[in-house]
């Protein structure tokens, strides 16, 4: 018998229900609002559930429904004609009933922001251990590849190069150029204050080779290709291609992170100088046209001002640098799981590590030039 019939008649004792057909999920859209229209009926109600061919967990939790809200509304209730299965199924679903919650309570106070803080320690301390191991497997895998230059991906690494160095430079460009604009036009107009406009050469010059070229060049690449990165691999991850090159005996580590992470750091010196010296023309323009300083008196003073330390500084950040922003974000896509959502969580996780470790590393780097007298 298909489907699930409900016939009413009375007896001494009040209405009786009689089921028959089969009371499991597959026809819980017919039986369902049945057995709700009974809970709200009133009088004495009797349910015969001899005539039913099979019960499952569905119908078992409608019929102990049923039966519970009635008698918590204090309206006798009964169920009858049930084999000792069926009654075991219905107390079994009974036991089970329990008072939750979707979400767990927060606590509130002090207490529960301690709690809250705690949790973010050991959830950084964790990823933090889990970063660095994958840091370390990362370089062993590059020291054998340096081993055996045959396992070297050089079309892969040209591949990413092209897309972190070769299509970046217009943003680059226009961002480091538009910079130098700001960081000249503001010197200016602190320095007229004292007469000293043409120090703003010297402003420029030095804050772009030592720093910001190199800082805001690394926030970038964070941005538009350590998040790449991330979704790449994250993707993949999803449609289990990682597990498929495991399968056939590809490391996903030399196949996908290393060209990656090669190419970022080829391309980050290249980038950081070349953003460097669109910084410097910004620089140049707004001297030429707010504080009437020639192009060519300003590059002579540029190079009078700026020592080279300043450049080798910059140019010796970059890679290590790129080798950050590339590993936080193939770190980040390898962490996929579960579904899309969580390639967009990683995603912008991946940016935001690594631009908090661009900067903090940044620091660590101007303590230590300035222990070796590099100021």
């Amino acid at each position: 018998m298909d489907g699930v019939q409900l016939q009413e008649t009375e007896n001494g004792k009040g209405a009786l229900i009689t089921v028959s057909g089969r009371l499991t999920v597959r026809f819980a859209d017919q039986f369902s609002p049945k057995f709700r229209d009974l809970e709200a009926r009133d009088g004495p109600l009797q349910v015969d559930i001899s005539d039913a061919d099979r019960i499952d967990t569905v119908g078992a939790w409608v019929l102990y429904r049923l039966r519970s809200v009635r008698q918590e509304a204090g309206k006798e209730t009964e169920i009858v004609g049930a084999s000792d299965d069926m009654e075991q199924l219905i107390q079994q679903i009974g036991d089970a009933k329990l008072d939750t919650r979707m979400r767990p309570e927060k606590r509130g106070g002090p207490l529960g922001l301690l709690e809250r803080f705690g949790g973010h320690i050991v959830e950084g301390t964790l990823q933090l251990g889990a970063f660095l191991a994958f840091l370390g497997v990362t370089m062993m895998a590059l020291g054998r590849t340096v081993l055996h230059p045959r396992r070297l991906r050089g079309a892969a690494i040209f591949r990413q190069a092209e897309t972190v160095g070769v299509e970046a430079l217009g943003i680059i460009g226009l961002m480091s150029f538009l910079v130098g604009i700001v960081i000249a036009q503001q010197g200016a107009v602190q320095l007229r204050q004292f007469g000293a406009e043409v120090f703003v050469i010297n402003l420029v010059g030095r804050i772009t080779f030592r720093e910001l070229g190199v800082l805001m060049t690394a926030i970038m690449v964070a941005g538009r290709s350590g998040s790449a990165f991330a979704a790449q691999l994250g993707s993949m991850k999803l449609a289990e291609e990682i597990d498929a090159m495991r399968t056939i005996g590809m490391p996903p580590i030399e196949v996908l992170v290393l060209p990656r992470l090669l190419a970022a750091v080829l391309a980050m010196p290249l980038l950081a100088f070349y953003g460097s010296i669109m910084a410097i023309g910004g620089g140049t323009l707004v001297s030429w046209l707010q504080l009437g300083i020639p192009p060519a008196t300003f590059i002579s003073r540029l190079q009078e001002v700026v020592p080279i330390t300043d450049v080798w500084v910059g140019l010796i950040k970059a890679p290590v640098f790129g080798l950050i922003i590339a590993v936080a974000g193939c770190f980040q896509g390898l962490q996929v799981e579960g579904n899309a959502e969580e390639v967009g969580r990683r995603t912008t996780a991946a940016v935001v590590q690594a631009i908090f470790l661009v900067i903090v590393l940044d620091a660590f780097f101007a303590v230590f030039f300035s222990m070796l007298g590099w100021l």
